[in-house]
């Protein structure tokens, strides 16, 4: 396989914001598109890593720029802030992340009929405020993601298959959120799965998180590959690749 990374500008409103594009380029039909939310320090490494084993798999992934002109922080409270911001207003979250959608379907080299969003994090959080907004799209998968919602009886909205994967000892996601999740989630009209892994903690897909973490956070392996199994899984069949 041979990658292609290309910046490309698109714009919310009146901010400027510049995402990413990964994918094999020796393929040249139109292929599925994921819009990837990265988790709250922006595109970095760590998403270029999440959308490399995505465009493994076929697809085209567009990794969304949350806070605008392509803005990354590796300090972690200033990426708290920024998301505290951004989470603050739904609707202009909902309307950020649908920017990111379109993008991604307005590649040349996406099939705009085979949509998907991804999201670690904050980002998961944000791929399910993306569909509570009744985007058009195939599938959302969240990883290790918030699952609380500022209007969770808009589940009803919701017009994707949806797979979220948690760490069942995650003190960031605590059990009433997740039952919280569970009871609006089971009123909604499409098929979904919450997968929890025993025992793990935040970030479990990140392998940065395996030598030091942050208070809750720690990488697993058991859990990445099987949460990582599972959404390709949910791709290949929403897809039919």
């Amino acid at each position: 396989m041979t990658f292609q990374e290309s910046t490309l500008d698109y714009e919310d409103g009146g901010l400027a914001c510049r995402g990413l594009v990964i994918h094999d380029a020796t393929h040249a039909a139109p292929r599925p598109g994921v819009v990837m939310f990265p988790d709250a320090r922006g595109i970095g490494d760590t998403a270029r890593t999440y959308a490399r084993h995505l465009a493994e798999q076929g697809c085209v992934v567009f990794i969304a720029d949350l806070y605008g002109r392509g803005l990354f922080t590796d300090d972690l409270p200033r990426a708290r802030e920024l998301m505290t911001a951004l989470r603050s207003d739904v609707d202009r979250w909902r309307e950020r992340s649908r920017a990111a959608l379109d993008a991604a379907a307005n590649l040349r080299a996406v099939d705009r009929t085979r949509m998907a969003a991804v999201g670690y994090c904050f980002g998961g959080q944000t791929a399910l405020e993306l569909g509570r907004s009744g985007a058009e799209i195939a599938a959302i998968v969240s990883l290790h993601g918030g699952l609380s919602s500022p209007r969770p009886q808009d589940a009803a909205n919701l017009k994707a298959r949806v797979l979220a994967c948690h760490g069942g000892a995650d003190p960031l996601v605590p059990p009433e959120q997740v039952t919280e999740f569970v009871s609006h989630m089971s009123r909604a009209p499409v098929d979904w799965e919450l997968q929890v892994y025993a025992h793990v903690l935040h970030g479990f897909t990140n392998p940065a998180l395996a030598a030091a973490a942050p208070a809750g956070h720690r990488y697993d392996a058991h859990a990445d590959a099987r949460s990582r199994r599972a959404m390709i899984d949910l791709l290949d069949e929403v897809f039919r690749r």
